[in-house]
């Protein structure tokens, strides 16, 4: 054994590719790791060692009889349960979902899979991925692998803790209204939320997706190096037509000019002393790397979280109450009972009118980022929560969602964010978002790779 589970991504594909490591070597540590340190977290809730060593032995085949076997060759990765991945349960945090089994590969784990990547387990989510706290009646409660005191975050806290705990140098994620960036900042990593249509994903054994998720559901990548979350982009946006909302869009775009809009209180948001100072910090050091950065105002986010509520609850109020009294789990009952406190339920005229307020919201958003082509602000108002603060109250739900307005705020315009860790020095971790036009990632991980911390490993 050796620990070549401390190792990016980048650096174990390279090493593989050299035949300095064995694809098999690497998965057998990996699978190591995930034993060693997965007890104390609970962040892979499925196992697939003998599938994850076939893999593995597949790649260093490939490599053997002089073929390519893609981007990640060797790379472990972990998929989340909410995705359909062949011949196990897209659970969802559910128990009325055990038995889910999936007869085909979500086009998501399709690409991990066709780029090289050995998928070694896969990750927590709360119950209908519906929190920003990890935690089910199913698979149980997920830890912060850096500091257990504070959420991991959700609904990609499995994956973002695991990611921290080297178990897996890639995690797969979802986030429809921050479930990539903040379990990414919760623990101390990074995590691309991509433009709509950037990578291909869909469930094959569930119900076509409602108009909603369509327009501001995403899977995305969660890892410890920006060159990382630029490999796993690669991968997972390879081509797949099962995915109609698919954009062939180039991963690299046009010359830009160097320009960043810090804001560090989106919309008068109570922004605490010290993520004020990180966001500031961070632009500091763009304009250290030649950037120039004006503070300045940006476009609405309130009125577009609003909106995003609207349109989600709209059509979960249609299948989604009736799987709650069935699966019953109380996590899940009092965050929906609390949605739905804060968005009135809309009538058709509503739902159309927050259709068609969305082209003005992206087209100033548009407008805004041609000028900036980098909105540089908090991820989240306060340093990572005390664990499951928001079912506390009402009052401390509200609290929580204020907090998080940079996360709900954005996927109304379907645009990408980059969660960037820039410091573990204290107690919680803190980061920056960072959000570019559409299909311009390219520009985020840019500039991530200028503001990076060096991520140590947790545990």
């Amino acid at each position: 054994m050796t620990d070549s589970w401390r190792l990016t991504a980048t650096e174990l594909a390279s090493r593989i590719r050299a035949r300095d490591l064995s694809a098999e070597e690497v998965a057998r540590d990996a699978l190591s790791r995930l034993d060693a340190a997965n007890p104390a977290i609970n962040a892979v809730v499925q196992f697939m060692p003998e599938e994850a060593l076939a893999a593995a032995r597949a790649v260093d085949a490939a490599l053997a009889r002089g073929e390519d076997p893609g981007p990640l060759a060797g790379v472990p990765v972990t998929t989340k349960v909410n995705v359909d991945q062949k011949s196990h349960a897209t659970t969802n945090g559910l128990r009325i979902q055990k038995d889910l089994i999936a007869k085909a590969d979500n086009p998501v784990v399709s690409n991990l899979r066709k780029a090289g990547a050995v998928i070694i387990g896969r990750t927590n989510t709360p119950a209908f991925s519906l929190h920003w706290f990890t935690r089910n009646s199913l698979h149980g409660h997920t830890r912060n692998a850096r500091n257990p005191a504070l959420t991991p975050g959700g609904s990609s806290g499995g994956a973002a803790s695991a990611t921290a705990a080297g178990i897996g140098a890639i995690g797969h994620g979802t986030d429809i209204g921050g479930s990539v960036r903040y379990p990414a900042y919760a623990c101390g990593i990074h995590g691309l939320r991509p433009t709509i249509g950037r990578i291909p994903a869909w469930n094959p054994g569930g119900p076509e997706r409602a108009i909603g998720a369509q327009l501001m559901a995403v899977s995305g990548p969660l890892a410890r190096s920006i060159a990382d979350i630029r490999l796993a982009l690669q991968a997972m946006s390879a081509p797949d037509a099962r995915d109609p909302w698919w954009v062939p869009a180039p991963l690299q775009g046009a010359p830009f000019p160097k320009r960043a809009a810090l804001c560090v209180r989106p919309e008068g948001m109570a922004t605490t002393p010290e993520v004020e100072e990180a966001v500031r910090a961070a632009g500091r050091r763009l304009q250290d790397a030649g950037w120039t950065v004006a503070e300045t105002p940006v476009p609405p986010m309130r009125q577009p979280a609003r909106l995003q509520a609207l349109l989600w609850l709209a059509e979960s109020r249609r299948g989604l109450k009736r799987a709650l009294a069935e699966e019953n789990d109380p996590d899940a009952n009092f965050v929906f009972a609390q949605m739905e406190r804060l968005c009135p339920e809309p009538d058709m005229n509503a739902f159309q009118d927050a259709l068609q307020a969305r082209a003005g919201f992206l087209r100033e958003w548009s407008l805004f980022l041609e000028r900036y082509p980098v909105a540089l602000m908090p991820v989240s108002a306060e340093p990572p929560f005390p664990d499951l603060l928001d079912l506390e109250s009402p009052e401390a739900f509200d609290r929580v969602i204020e907090a998080l307005l940079p996360q709900v705020g954005l996927p109304l315009m379907s645009l990408p964010g980059l969660t960037v860790t820039t410091d573990l020095s204290g107690p919680a971790p803190l980061g920056v978002q960072l959000v570019a036009g559409r299909y311009r990632e390219d520009i985020l991980l840019e500039a991530g790779a200028l503001l990076e911390t060096e991520i140590t490993i947790a545990g």
